[in-house]
């Protein structure tokens, strides 16, 4: 009698994994592009497995598919890390919930992201932007880039449209970097606890007094109406303000990097700044820091490319692979800032595509444009070997960017 033997099959790679640069791909991420296909099985922190995307198509079309969930109170959710588990009690904010919810919840910000409100915000953004810059130069080189340009920026362009005090900059900024860089859920927990309180702090006051910016706007025209509920409000607002200032300053600190690093790519854009809008598109392309937002869960049987994805299985798009598909994009590892790149899948896809990307493009574009035409011999101070990078169960970026000019 003839024995048979079972192979056994390999475990799924970990997902996700840390970058060791701050532009190219985990070599994990690299590898299952070499297998082809654009659908592979990984194993996330708590064991269970996952399908990942990473063929451009297959992404968009799962992010289109009403039948794909972004309800993180659902425990088939994937959970990317500890700190995800720190996010699924408390009112979700509008990404975290389906259509209807979800649409009505977004309707009630998106005054405050539309293309005429934010062309009108472009004068304040560059005297923000140039404020920082001269104090950055007036201390003098080296100087950390994060910390005196790259984060304030973006935070008090995102309190003049919320209408939170800048003032408590230090105090939200903290707890924000807790909240989506904490190792454990009880971190996250505190850290979403605090910011819950002080912007819960600031409706009550809005609701004695008129306050300037959107949230005082949604206040007035939804709380105080009885079209929402106040955790409702707080829960937008915490969603806003943190994504409104971390994710900008990261693709900042980033975009930097990367330009000094390609200096053919970066004298390309000097010469000729007509490229800069492009060059903005290519960098998000080519960037992706938040691969963890395409997190989703089928919530019927769904059969793509070949696979059956079942009812209840976790499901994430991976943007920074789907972006260097080389079906959609020639060249895909290639930095180029000439490439038309709009069609990347850096703000999603579909009915939760990124609210506030306008916002970002044009923050981006005068950032850039200031920052060079100011400091033309700006350099990094240390290689970018030396670069302490954050891991891949959070936004992609640094917590610090010496440079000299």
């Amino acid at each position: 009698m003839t024995e048979t033997v079972t192979t056994p099959q390999p475990e799924p790679p970990a997902f996700p994994s840390d970058r060791t640069c701050p532009y190219r791909l985990p070599d994990q991420y690299n590898r299952l592009r070499d297998e082809g296909g654009s659908l592979h099985r990984v194993t996330l922190y708590d064991g269970r497995q996952a399908w990942l995307v990473t063929g451009y198509e297959t992404a968009r079309a799962l992010l289109a598919d009403p039948r794909m969930s972004s309800d993180r109170r659902n425990a088939d959710f994937p959970a990317t890390s500890p700190r995800t588990d720190g996010l699924r009690d408390g009112e979700p904010a509008f990404i975290g919930l389906d259509p209807p919810e979800h649409g009505v919840r977004r309707r009630m910000a998106i005054q405050g992201f539309t293309v005429r409100r934010i062309k009108e915000m472009r004068s304040d953004i560059e005297r923000i932007v140039h404020r920082f810059l001269d104090e950055m130069i007036a201390s003098g080189p080296p100087a950390d880039l994060v910390s005196q340009f790259a984060l304030p920026v973006p935070s008090m362009v995102i309190c003049q449209l919320l209408g939170v005090p800048y003032a408590d900059h230090d105090f939200f900024q903290d707890a924000s970097r807790r909240l989506i860089q904490s190792e454990d859920a009880a971190g996250t927990r505190a850290a979403r606890k605090e910011l819950e309180s002080y912007l819960d702090g600031l409706i009550v006051s809005a609701q004695r007094e008129p306050r300037q910016g959107l949230l005082g706007t949604m206040v007035a025209e939804q709380l105080t109406q009885g079209r929402a509920r106040r955790e409702e409000l707080v829960s937008t607002a915490l969603l806003l303000l943190v994504a409104g200032h971390e994710t900008t300053a990261s693709m900042t600190s980033l975009s930097v990097i990367t330009l000094l690093e390609h200096p053919d790519q970066h004298a390309a854009l000097r010469a000729d700044p007509s490229l800069l809008p492009g060059a903005v598109e290519e960098l998000l392309r080519y960037l992706a820091i938040a691969d963890l937002a395409g997190g989703r869960f089928a919530t019927d049987d769904i059969e793509i490319d070949g696979h059956l994805i079942r009812a209840g299985e976790a499901v994430i798009v991976t943007n920074s692979v789907a972006n260097r598909d080389s079906s959609v994009f020639e060249d895909p590892d290639a930095f180029d800032v000439r490439r038309a790149a709009r069609h990347h899948l850096s703000f999603g896809y579909g009915v939760h595509q990124c609210l506030g990307q306008n916002l970002a493009r044009l923050e981006l574009e005068i950032i850039l444009a200031a920052l060079f035409d100011r400091l033309p011999t700006l350099r990094l101070a240390v290689p970018v070997e030396r670069l302490t990078l954050r891991p891949g169960t959070t936004i992609q970026g640094v917590n610090e960017l010496p440079v000299t000019w």
